[in-house]
């Protein structure tokens, strides 16, 4: 008789899988694990790289750098102002002078044994007739040749600039333009006012005076009269403005009630100025000082 087969079931209980469960402290120590990871990279990145953050964030970093640049830019500014408090202006901006010259309270006769005169002829016999001994000059000296024109001198044939570098005067006086008429009007400016922008630079001390050409007599002369006289004469007002000199009208201290030179300042014979004429010249002068 045949065996009977025994059929054994195995339990759903005993078949199913184990559940797993859901813990949220696991979940927050994962993320807790990532971000220090994630931390510690970016930390070892930043210290090893030193255009990490240019790189991270160039917009920011840019507007950073244009804030810190005017901060240092404002500092720096700063530091200039503080260090230039006690620093006295350019002579331009301290003590602008005001030309022509007004009349003023006269100083003595010796002020001008204390003085050095730049001319041509026009006043080549101031030592003569006046106190003012130191005069630099010639016949051959002019307004275009003021720069060129070597004379002779204590220190040797030099330029009126070389002998002026050498003596250092405290006052100069400067009448020029006897080449009126024979010289272009552009090259006798041109000149002049190298000579003088050179000399104030130079002697940044020194009180330096143009003097305006006087009149003339005789205004038949259109090259020469009075008309191109004044014409030249506001120039040399203009380059004293512009050089920061002092200009003095010694054109008025010489004219008579009919706008030329007075007879009385005019050697007829010769037309050269008289004794009179160099000692109004003088007076004026002393009259006419800061």
């Amino acid at each position: 008789m045949a065996k009977k087969k025994s059929i054994t079931r195995i339990s759903d209980k005993k078949r199913g899988r184990p559940k797993v469960r859901f813990s949220i402290w696991g979940l927050i120590l994962i993320f807790a694990l990532s971000f220090s990871a994630w931390f510690i990279i970016y930390m070892v990145s930043a210290n090893f790289n030193e255009n990490f953050f240019s790189e991270e964030f160039g917009e920011d970093k840019d507007e950073q750098g244009k804030e810190d640049k005017t901060a240092d830019s404002v500092q720096e500014s700063n530091d200039v102002s503080d260090g230039t408090e006690d620093i006295e202006p350019a002579s331009e901006e301290k003590d602008k002078i005001t030309n022509p010259v007004s009349q003023s309270e006269a100083k003595s006769a010796d002020y001008l044994s204390s003085c050095c005169l730049v001319t041509d002829s026009t006043l080549i016999d101031m030592a003569k007739y006046t106190g003012m001994k130191d005069v630099i000059g010639s016949s051959e000296l002019n307004a275009a040749g003021c720069n060129t024109v070597a004379i002779e001198s204590s220190y040797g044939t030099k330029s009126v600039y070389e002998v002026l570098q050498a003596k250092k005067p405290e006052v100069i006086y400067i009448m020029l333009g006897s080449d009126i008429g024979t010289s272009k009007m552009e090259d006798m400016v041109s000149e002049y006012t190298e000579f003088v922008k050179n000399l104030r630079g130079y002697l940044t001390d020194a009180d330096i005076y143009i003097m305006q050409l006087p009149p003339v007599r005789d205004d038949a002369n259109a090259t020469t009269g009075n008309g191109v006289i004044n014409e030249f004469n506001t120039k040399l007002l203009t380059i004293a403005n512009m050089q920061n000199v002092y200009c003095i009208d010694t054109n008025t201290a010489l004219k008579g009630v009919d706008g030329a030179l007075s007879d009385e300042y005019r050697d007829s014979s010769t037309g050269a100025l008289t004794e009179a004429a160099y000692k109004a010249i003088a007076d004026y002068i002393l009259c006419h000082t800061v």
